[in-house]
């Protein structure tokens, strides 16, 4: 089947043991130090401290959260003053107006658990929510732009129940940082100018977005330009006074619903007051999966991010992975195809757990994982054919179909730790950049229900990640705390969408098996693969690699992979912390 593949000469094969500006063949164990790797996306160097340590996407919520720190507030605190800055400063990304995954290690009580913000389908929507009048789906914009794709807001619920459960510091004194910001204003980044423009022409459509985010003209404010959200502000001062309640009823709430059902006539949502008020944050157990004598844990169902994380490194778990260069082609073969078998069974078993029954203990059993680990052969590339997904262990028999749905990338992840050793790893969303571009009380709502399936079956067959009343759509995001002898070790996590999956398992694979450091391993050029082409990133040394899979039988796009990596490794001699150099991110800490 694979005659021609197999017969590739092993020139063709390892020829690609290219230097990646300073990739060494042969890396160090993870617990040694590596050298610094420069990778053509930047040479920033990681950041120590002894004490605490805040890694987020832009300097205001860094800074935000390491003076909560300062002041004697823990991981849940400064997550608090982190989110809500970056709901300023960072629109496109994440904010109240859209959902979160948390899993947090609290040191007193030595447990790992996470918290479920995801947004929720409003009571009304229906499994044919996204299908036109011919039965067919909708094109994806024409789905987002309004309120049709608004779900739930979990986001600020996360943030005021976890708090009351593990914070120290007072609620209002958290939400402050935000309110001052936004009273006195920030400049208008190169980043946040370069969205606004390329997304000028849907920011247009809602009134209130344009007010914000465009002059008069109707061009983007300039970078350097001060930009207040006065509107913002008012709700924060309500939010500090009354806690979540002042979001999911009473006058906020019900500007929400206005504006979801009314705010783009041509594309209007079902969302209702009882939506708002019935919307719960639920905990529950991480997803762990042992790698290489650590335990990589993080959000299970309805994220498909630690199961597709953990299976990728469970099906790479045989492989020798020290002893692959990092500039070798069979590397990224072993890795392309091991993401490919997971990415197989994530479009077939994983979404909403509450709504759907999921072989979840199944898809990371050690035997399952060998299973389709051997579907990997020496030197030779999986063909279409093969990449099916597997047959997991199930508690009861159920069938699904393929999921259809997209997930585009625009979200946000930090990573905290505080002096006491609480770890915080959130990853945050309001799913496209400028979510649904409808705007209300000085934030943006989320388009979070564009990542159900916009089909509700294949061949007669239901798919899993469907739209139904009450149910949360599933996510890649991957907030992640790799757990080494009981104790954090690590805090990672990216926006990308689909692709978060990848970043976060390569991250992982370039410090544990290559021992890079937390920021060299951030810093390299990415490579992704989920459906059986190879995503490649634009401008690095990766791209001398884009000949060679592709004689391997790979197609390859070549472009543009702007991950968010931020990530803190809690080693015996202090807390080192990566951010990512293709955005804003910084490190801070004392």
């Amino acid at each position: 089947m694979r005659t021609a593949i197999r017969n590739a000469t092993k020139a063709t094969i390892f020829s690609a043991l290219l230097v990646f500006a300073g990739w060494a063949h042969g890396q160090q164990a993870a617990d040694s130090v590596a050298p610094e790797i420069a990778t053509g996306i930047s040479d920033r160097k990681a950041v120590s401290a002894e004490r605490f340590m805040v890694a987020a996407a832009n300097p205001h919520a860094t800074r935000a959260g390491r003076e909560v720190l300062a002041s004697g507030g823990n991981a849940i605190d400064a997550m608090v003053a982190v989110q809500l800055v970056l709901g300023l400063v960072e629109p496109q990304s994440s904010g109240i107006g859209g959902g979160a995954f948390l899993v947090y290690f609290d040191t007193a009580s030595g447990r790992l658990t996470t918290y479920d913000g995801r947004e929720t389908a409003p009571k009304a929507a229906t499994p044919t929510l996204f299908l036109d009048s011919n039965g067919e789906p909708l094109k994806f914009f024409d789905a987002v732009v309004g309120g049709r794709s608004v779900g739930t807001p979990g986001t600020l619920k996360l943030l005021y129940e976890t708090h009351k459960l593990h914070g120290k510091l007072g609620w209002s004194n958290l939400v402050q940082p935000a309110i001052d910001l936004a009273e006195n204003g920030f400049e208008v980044s190169d980043r946040l100018f370069a969205m606004l423009t390329a997304d000028a022409e849907r920011l247009g459509l809602h009134e209130e977005t344009r007010a914000h985010f465009l002059g008069d003209d109707g061009n983007p404010h300039p970078v350097g330009h001060v930009l207040t959200n006065a509107a913002y502000a008012q709700t924060l001062r309500l939010i500090a006074a009354e806690g979540a309640d002042a979001f999911y009823r009473g006058p906020i709430a019900d500007a929400i619903v206005e504006t979801v059902r009314s705010g783009n006539p041509d594309n209007p949502g079902v969302l209702a007051l009882e939506d708002l008020a019935a919307y719960e944050i639920k905990e529950r157990e991480p997803v762990c999966l042992p790698y290489r004598g650590y335990d990589v844990c993080g959000m299970g169902p309805p994220s498909s991010g630690a199961l597709t994380v953990g299976q990728i490194l469970g099906i790479l778990e045989p492989f020798d992975m020290a002893s692959q260069s990092p500039a070798a082609v069979d590397t990224w073969r072993l890795i392309g195809d091991a993401s490919r078998l997971a990415f197989a069974d994530r479009g077939r078993y994983m979404a909403d757990s509450d709504f759907v029954p999921m072989p979840t203990r199944g898809l990371i059993d050690r035997a399952y994982l060998d299973e389709r680990a051997h579907l990997i052969e020496p030197g030779a590339v999986l063909q279409p054919d093969e990449v099916r997904p597997g047959s997991p262990r199930w508690d009861h028999a159920l069938l699904w179909a393929d999921d259809e749905s997209l997930e585009l990338p625009s979200t946000s992840h930090f990573s905290i730790v505080d002096a006491d050793g609480n770890v915080v790893s959130m990853t945050t969303t309001i799913e496209n950049g400028f979510g649904s571009r409808l705007m209300t009380n000085g934030f943006l709502l989320n388009n979070e229900l564009t990542d159900f399936s916009f089909r509700t079956h294949r061949d007669g067959v239901p798919i899993a990640n469907r739209v139904e009343p009450g149910k949360r759509p599933r996510s890649s995001m991957s907030p992640t705390i790799v757990m080494k002898d009981g104790r954090p070790y690590m805090a990672i996590g990216s926006p990308g969408g689909s692709r978060i999956i990848g970043y976060v398992a390569q991250a992982i694979i370039a410090h544990i098996d290559w021992g890079m450091d937390v920021q060299a391993a951030i810093n390299m050029p990415h490579l992704v693969n989920r459906f059986g082409s190879y995503d490649v990133e634009k401008g690095t040394e990766a791209e001398k690699l884009a000949g060679p899979l592709e004689a391997l039988g790979y197609k390859v796009n070549i472009r543009d992979l702007n991950s968010g990596l931020h990530a803190i490794v809690i080693a015996p001699d202090g807390l080192h912390g990566g951010a990512d150099p293709r955005r804003e991110g910084t490190v801070e800490g004392m």
